[in-house]
């Protein structure tokens, strides 16, 4: 695996939402929300929905691809699903951002890179989130409760045997959640060259404006980027 800092050097972040399913009308806000963190702290952040923009030269100029509520397909092209694999297998990084896992149902490396493909979810209410590991750039700031309103992703599989759970949901908190006691919805592995951060928070515009999901976006950045 290459050396993480021959990308994070060149401190550029690419931020792709393309929607060929449901579209989330927060995107626009997750857009200036990771760009005004990165004029605040030392990166700069390339948007697009454009899949023109995953060739193997144009991701080898970033620090990591961030996939912004993403459904569907990533391209029509399938020279596109091959440069995402080229850029993470050689160490590129990757952060998914809540739909980001409603992405390329039928490719498998997808499925492995974002860690778990979204099943369903319950109406938006508040819930309350257990930090199951603070040690991480995207969890250090928590509390060990943390109690805030989303869209509680259920997944298709539990994917703690192959992740570092960061945070999980405590299902008794609010209705409709499927997973049972153990139901993570933010983790990260290194399973295939480059750090993969995923988080499930983020359904609301108004997410993109609290301060503690700013920080925790912010820490899977620096964690998938290597620092």
């Amino acid at each position: 695996m290459p050396d993480p800092t021959i990308y994070a050097h060149r401190m550029r972040i690419l931020v792709y939402s393309r929607t060929t399913g449901f579209r989330h009308e927060s995107i626009p806000a997750g857009v200036a929300a990771l760009t005004a963190l990165g004029r605040g702290h030392g990166f700069e952040v390339v948007a697009t929905e454009d899949p023109a923009v995953l060739t193997p030269d144009e991701l080898a100029g970033f620090a990591a691809v961030t996939f912004l509520s993403t459904s569907g397909t990533i391209s029509d092209d399938p020279a596109a699903r091959a440069a995402l694999e080229g850029y993470v297998r050689a160490g590129g990084g990757y952060v998914g951002i809540h739909g980001a896992s409603t992405t390329e149902y039928d490719w498998p490396f997808y499925g492995a890179l974002v860690g778990a493909w979204f099943d369903q979810h319950p109406a938006v209410q508040p819930g309350r989130i257990v930090v199951a590991d603070h040690d991480h750039p995207a969890t250090a700031h928590l509390p060990a409760v943390w109690e805030r309103t989303d869209e509680w992703y259920d997944f298709r599989t539990n994917p703690r045997p192959s992740v570092r759970v960061l945070l999980r949901v405590d299902e008794t908190s609010y209705e409709g959640g499927r997973m049972g006691a153990d139901h993570p919805i933010a983790w990260c592995h290194e399973n295939l060259g480059g750090r993969s951060f995923y988080t499930a928070v983020g359904h609301t515009v108004e997410s993109y404006e609290e301060p503690a999901v700013l920080a925790h976006l912010l820490g899977g950045i620096r964690y998938a980027t290597g620092g």
